[in-house]
């Protein structure tokens, strides 16, 4: 019998490379129960390596069962359990899925940022010098108070958020606070969440088993509840993902239904730190007078994503029994960098950078608009473009939102699909289009290259 063994340039011994493809054989059963294996020396002859080399690889095959030798005979394939064998998928289709990923050099992904403008000066000296204090103790688990207390000053100034530090909890991300919120509130709770909605935050509600309950999005955002719920999740500031700015009567609508219903609203105030025209409108929670709002923040899009720090500010009335339910539960937010956003703000290094940021999005938000009314003219309808980092496009092209994604793909261009996010299928085609990574003559040259392949 003739084994095709392959060697390669890397660093692992001649016996491992022998050793594993040997494996991979039997456990893709090109080696079958009972086939005889070459001899050690015609395996070294055919392979031109040494006899030394082989047997250590069939003693290694033969310890863990894969292999059995038998006296004056030789070395046979060992009985092996069909739902334990690998499957070995044609490398074709490995090739082609990576030709794909590579051919995609403009992405419109809304969850990425413009990382080249960071202060990253700034932030390399305030690590630096936190590294020289200790950093052995763990920070208590609602998070470091200087955080915290950074926190209360800032929500209250920019979004009229009044709360005391107690109520403040540091986490690591929308899910991370959600997940508590689930536990505590219990399986019976209900839950109305958005039609479309952000399918992350659906994704936590559905693992926790809980009654979730569809609440339309209309020209105004999440509508009002038909029906008693104990939560309500909405994205007010900039709903996800269609991206309309719920105005202030359905806000005082949503909080008087709450009032009614005993219910608490879940307010993630996503992306509320980029609007692009006119004053900021009020978050729910300053607008609620009766603590019915659970207000989530992040420091993902305006900061760093990949810092994975959020926080989440509950009602006065649910403060002490939610830190008695978890009073077992320690931070599992670094405390480092905990520390370093704190003294980021404290030192005004945010409020700068935040300032700096709205006025390069709002720039970018322009360009981008501007070539999809350029050049797709009155086939192209835009949404929500006035706040965050994303809008989304009605295309009224004769072409599904799965073609429209794939021929922009085959011109090296990534958009994003928003039927994702909806439990009943979009009556029109919708599109979700992130600016916030990338340059002008990247958005610019994505449009360009869409149009044309759209209209092909």
């Amino acid at each position: 019998m003739t084994l095709t063994i392959y060697f390669d340039q890397s660093s692992k011994a001649l016996y491992i490379q022998i050793y594993e493809q040997i494996k991979q054989l039997i456990q893709s059963q090109q080696l079958v129960e009972g086939s005889k294996l070459p001899s050690k020396r015609l395996l070294a002859n055919q392979l031109q390596v040494s006899i030394h080399t082989v047997q250590i690889a069939y003693e290694q095959l033969t310890a863990e069962g894969f292999i059995s030798s038998r006296e004056r005979s030789g070395y046979y394939v060992a009985p092996f359990l069909d739902e334990w064998r690998i499957k070995i998928f044609p490398k074709q289709e490995e090739v082609i899925i990576n030709d794909v990923l590579d051919s995609i050099d403009i992405d419109f992904n809304s969850g990425q940022i413009a990382y080249d403008h960071f202060p990253f000066k700034y932030w390399k000296k305030i690590i630096n010098n936190l590294m020289r204090t200790d950093m052995t103790y763990q920070s208590p688990w609602q998070g470091e108070r200087s955080l915290r207390e950074q926190i209360c000053q800032y929500v209250y100034l920019s979004r009229g958020v009044s709360c005391t530090v107690e109520q403040i909890y540091i986490c690591n991300g929308t899910q991370s606070q959600l997940s508590l919120l689930c536990r505590y509130f219990g399986p019976t709770a209900s839950v109305g969440f958005e039609e479309p909605g952000f399918s992350r935050a659906y994704s936590i509600f559905n693992q926790y088993r809980m009654n979730i309950v569809s609440i339309p999005v209309d020209a105004l955002g999440m509508s009002i509840p038909e029906e008693p719920l104990s939560l309500l999740y909405t994205t007010p500031a900039h709903q996800f993902p269609l991206g309309m700015i719920m105005p202030i009567q359905r806000r005082y609508a949503l909080l008087q239904w709450a009032l009614q219903t005993d219910a608490y609203i879940i307010e993630d105030d996503y992306d509320s730190e980029f609007r692009y025209i006119g004053k900021p409108i009020p978050s729910l929670h300053s607008l609620d007078y009766q603590d019915r709002v659970i207000y989530f923040g992040t420091f993902s899009k305006a900061l760093l994503p990949s810092l994975r720090i959020s926080y989440m500010i509950l009602p006065n009335e649910l403060v002490n029994d939610f830190n008695d339910f978890y009073t077992e539960l320690k931070s599992t937010v670094s405390r480092i960098d905990q520390l370093s956003i704190a003294e980021f703000m404290k030192q005004g290094h945010w409020d700068k950078h935040l300032g700096k940021m709205r006025t390069l999005y709002r720039k970018k938000r322009d360009i981008l608009v501007t070539q999809l009314k350029l050049k797709l003219g009155e086939n192209v309808q835009v949404i929500g473009e006035n706040a965050g980092l994303h809008l989304i496009i009605h295309l009224k092209l004769n072409i599904s939102e799965a073609s429209a994604i794939k021929r922009g793909m085959e011109c090296g261009v990534k958009i994003y699909s928003v039927s994702h996010y909806y439990h009943t299928s979009p009556k029109n085609t919708l599109l979700l289009l992130g600016y916030g990574g990338l340059n002008e003559e990247q958005i610019t040259d994505g449009i360009n290259r869409l149009a044309n392949a759209w209209r092909d």
